[in-house]
């Protein structure tokens, strides 16, 4: 028996970050036992435990998911923590300590300092010091604008890239925790500046300077001695700097290096008034390198470019092994794609996405530093001699987040796109949810984060990634009355008050939360997600209060395929529904969320009002015969999907739906809304195989699509990449946008069946509903949730007669295990299931008058029975379209088939 995954507010051994309520969670493995019996929480102020601070004592009541401390740390302190559990079986495990460290104590004494130089210089800040005594410990707390790296005597601090990160720096920002090895004697600390989002080109609208025009930082370095004092290192106008070998630097043009700088200019250093009072503990992750890829060739295209070729769209930097004659000025461009063979990057707009390096004659290993770049292709000019791929690197850079969910199908492109989609993830999770890495954009668009949400937390321990980024989002709706910005941070681009994209307040702290089991994440937001529902009340007040949402500016469907201009970004569905529809869907989540905070006032009145919605909304979109209104297939998704559908019009609903996707040839057209939830909405209404065709369908629009056309993460529409490999247009059209990647959470939830359960949210009880279908052979998802490891896992064996279902429960957890194909329930405690079974009926292919005219000429009875009762016998067929369902040809006044025969022919092929 083992005890892992120890955790403080999600995060391992955490230093220096925002703890005021700490929250120590782990799983327990390799054990036989069932159920937990009993569990102790220590706390103490060193590894050996001689100092204990807090001891729980042995209790039935102390939860592995989410264990809050009963007291608020000291600050500038290191505690150990340990657990101990007792099994039902006997068994017992004590985990090794684990730890974590608070920031920095008092008040800030020290100054914010900047180069006394032109602010277009990037520059070095520095400080020679002499350490006369022994040295038992050392910290320095700090942070600098726009982005920083702390060396010392040389050598950096840390592993992570792009500090502080990116947040609103107008009103808060995060300081860093560095544990340095100082010495006694002569030694010299050095903070590498940056502009980054602060200062540098950012944004759709200010391009520069959007929250300050001065490179700055501040840093007490903290110093306890070894015999017992302390002594305390400021930044102030003591401090030196000079010029870096970093000549220039911006998050969309990229860096630029000259070995050749003159280093040694010096400028004196002045304070700058930034207050001392928006500095706070960090809240982000760390951003680093957690991937080095090789380039797998260098090309040499028709118009006579040498280009690396790194076999993956990714996200971060190239580094390379220099040893460039003295003078050597190399410029590396940065792009996703090839056109005819050419390196190309138009669709990067203005972004420059360079790196531009001029040697010094050293033999030295080179990196950026304070940019980043969306890439599978770089374009090398100026290089002396041949190139090595070998010597080149792609540092693959992203925030730091558990990987959890790992799911295989028996089909290679499906196994494909479960890959993009996570690349998509890395390379758009830098710190804040992105909806590309690569153009001049790079922005916190809420839409794609809410969208992406319930994705993420399958792929990823994402609580403390959403735990910033909701103080991202709250801080700008603090400044808009509850309203949510369709960026977060804003950074001058202003507009707010989106429906769907607003749900970023609402929708992803209640996917955290279930996925987590932790409440804090629901407590943090929980002022945002009320403020944005009581936003939407308002504009409701404004038009009378009858519960529908029917003002505003809305992206609405954001990219369907439906909308009236062909290649335009609006799709067809009514605006106000959708409106309306998360008016409702936000609106019950608030209700829920106060009640499990015990705020039952609240709860009651956000459940009244949730109510009201409903009724105000199946009265203006339903007919008395129960149609919907509004036939688009993203209505009847939204409508399905957010349980806005009386009981008795369900059937009437389901079958509108499945009338869209008929008449489109079993093709989707919707857009950012319909989609995340369309394939969900179809397997938990019975038409799981359809749910599955779209999944499979290879041509476009479809996901597998992308994939046989070389995509290794996801596109930011259905067709950025025509079939003759050219690419569709360069307005905006990213090949790194995660948002259709959604798709995912359907796989785990219902291809391969986990899913949490708001009852015992954190998968201390998993609902395991797996739906196979004769498209796959096989499938399997894994799981690592916040209580244990999952595995569901399914195989039609013997032509679709026999199933095979596997199931793992994590230890102190439960699932209630839905058989497919079957009546069969089956409660699990933990430990491995095996079922194997005859299904209720045969797992095998089914035609009727609906299925698609190209499916069923692929098979030979079907073929024959349509050739015989509908062609009398003919090769070819007249006014037959493979995108036709068959019921569509039928139906054709110049082929005339009446209903008796129809009804005929639909019964021959429902026998097959």
């Amino acid at each position: 028996m083992k005890i892992e995954r120890m955790k403080v507010n999600r995060l391992t051994n955490p230093m220096g970050f925002e703890l005021n309520q700490p929250s120590l969670s782990w799983t327990v493995t390799d054990t036989n036992a069932k159920k937990q019996e009993s569990a102790r929480i220590t706390v103490a102020l060193d590894e050996a435990f001689s100092t204990s601070i807090y001891d729980s004592g042995r209790r039935a009541d102390i939860s592995s998911l989410a264990f809050n401390l009963p007291f608020v740390p000291e600050m500038a302190t290191r505690y150990f923590w340990q657990v101990e559990v007792w099994a039902d079986n006997g068994e017992y495990a004590k985990s090794e300590p684990a730890w974590f460290e608070t920031g920095k104590a008092g008040e800030w004494t020290a100054e914010w300092i900047s180069p006394r130089a032109d602010k277009s210089i990037q520059a070095v800040v520095y400080r020679e010091l002499e350490i006369d005594r022994p040295v038992k410990r050392a910290r320095m707390y700090m942070t600098g604008l726009g982005l920083y790296e702390l060396y010392l005597n040389g050598e950096k601090q840390g592993e992570e890239c792009l500090l502080p990160g990116f947040n609103d720096y107008s009103t808060w920002i995060q300081y860093q925790t560095f544990e340095l090895s100082v010495a006694q004697g002569h030694c010299r600390i050095e903070i590498l500046l940056g502009d980054g989002w602060y200062k540098g080109n950012y944004g759709l609208t200010v391009k520069y300077e959007n929250y300050g025009n001065w490179l700055a930082c501040i840093g007490e370095l903290v110093l306890d001695y070894e015999d017992g004092s302390r002594e305390t290192i400021v930044t102030d106008t003591g401090w030196k700097a000079r010029r870096s070998t970093i000549v220039s630097s911006g998050i969309y043009c990229g860096e630029v290096q000259d070995m050749l700088s003159d280093t040694e200019e010096r400028f004196d250093v002045e304070t700058v008034d930034i207050s001392r009072n928006l500095l706070c503990p960090r809240l982000s992750p760390r951003i680093l390198i957690h991937e080095r890829l090789t380039p797998i060739e260098v090309i040499q295209t028709p118009a006579g470019e040498t280009v690396l070729d790194m076999g993956q769209n990714m996200v971060g930097w190239l580094g390379f092994q220099c040893s460039q004659p003295k003078g050597t000025q190399i410029t590396f461009q940065f792009g996703e794609i090839l056109q005819n063979g050419n390196f190309y990057r138009d669709n990067l707009r203005s972004a420059k996405a360079e790196f531009v390096y001029t040697s010094d004659g050293t033999v030295c290993a080179v990196r950026q530093h304070f940019t980043f770049y969306g890439f599978r292709y770089v374009k090398i000019s100026g290089w002396v001699g041949e190139i090595n791929k070998e010597d080149f690197q792609g540092l693959v850079i992203y925030s730091e987040m558990e990987e959890i969910g790992k799911l295989e199908t028996s089909d290679p492109l499906v196994n494909q796109l479960v890959q993009n989609t996570k690349w998509g993830q890395k390379g758009n999770f830098i710190d804040i949810p992105t909806d590309c890495p690569q153009r001049d954009e790079r922005m916190g668009w809420t839409g794609d984060a809410q969208i992406f949400s319930g994705t993420a937390c399958f792929l990823t321990d994402a609580y403390a990634f959403y735990w910033k980024y909701g103080k991202d989002v709250w801080t700008e709706q603090q400044k808009l009355g509850g309203s949510v910005p369709y960026v977060a941070p804003q950074s001058n681009y202003k507009g707010d008050g989106s429906t769907a994209w607003g749900e970023a307040a609402t929708v992803i702290p209640w996917n955290v939360y279930l996925h987590s089991g932790d409440p804090g994440i629901l407590k943090q937001q929980y002022p945002g997600m009320k403020a944005w529902v009581d936003y939407m009340k308002c504009q409701d007040d404004r038009e009378g209060g009858k519960g529908l949402w029917k003002r505003g500016s809305h992206f609405g469907d954001w990219l369907a395929l439906d909308g009236k201009i062909e290649g335009g970004v609006y799709g067809a569905t009514d605006p106000d529904l959708i409106a309306s529809a998360y008016y409702f869907y936000s609106t019950g989540i608030v209700a829920k969320t106060a009640g499990i905070l015990g705020y039952a006032k609240e709860a009651r009145q956000y459940s009244e009002l949730a109510d009201k919605i409903r009724d105000a909304f199946v009265e203006e979109y339903f007919t008395p015969a129960g149609r919907l209104a509004v036939d688009t297939m993203t209505a009847y998704v939204v409508v399905l999907y957010m349980g806005l559908v009386p009981e008795r019009y369900r059937e009437t609903v389901c079958l509108g739906l499945k009338k869209k996707l008929i008449r489109n040839g079993y093709h989707l057209e919707t857009g950012f809304v319909g989609t995340p939830y369309l394939c969900r909405v179809l397997s938990e209404n019975g038409m799981n195989s359809i749910a599955y065709h779209l999944l499979m369908e290879k041509g476009y629009p479809g996901w597998l699509y992308e994939v046989l056309m070389g995509a290794t993460t996801i596109w930011e529409r259905w067709n950025s990449v025509l079939p003759d490999g050219s690419i569709s247009g360069t307005t905006m059209n990213s090949l790194n946008h995660y948002s259709y990647g959604s798709i995912t959470e359907w796989m785990f939830r219902d291809m391969a069946g986990l899913q949490p359960v708001e009852e015992a949210p954190g998968f201390k009880r998993a609902k395991i509903a797996p739906k196979p279908d004769y498209q796959l052979r096989s499938a399997r998802a894994e799981l690592n949730t916040a209580a244990g490891k999952y595995v569901s896992e399914w195989e039609i064996r013997d032509e679709g007669r026999k199933l095979y279902v596997r199931a793992e429960v994590p230890f102190d957890a439960e699932a209630e295990l839905i058989l497919p194909y079957s009546e069969r329930t089956e409660l699990l405690t933990a430990g491995t299931w095996e079922f194997e079974y005859e299904p209720e009926e045969q797992i095998r292919q089914r035609y009727d008058i609906d299925s698609l005219f190209a499916d069923l000429m692929q098979d030979d009875r079907a073929r024959e029975i349509v050739t015989e009762d509908v062609f009398g016998g003919r090769v070819k067929f007249p006014f037959a379209d493979e995108v036709q369902s068959l019921r569509d040809i039928l139906d054709n006044p110049f082929v005339a088939v009446p209903p008796k025969r129809q009804k005929e022919i639909d019964e021959k092929l429902r026998a097959l």
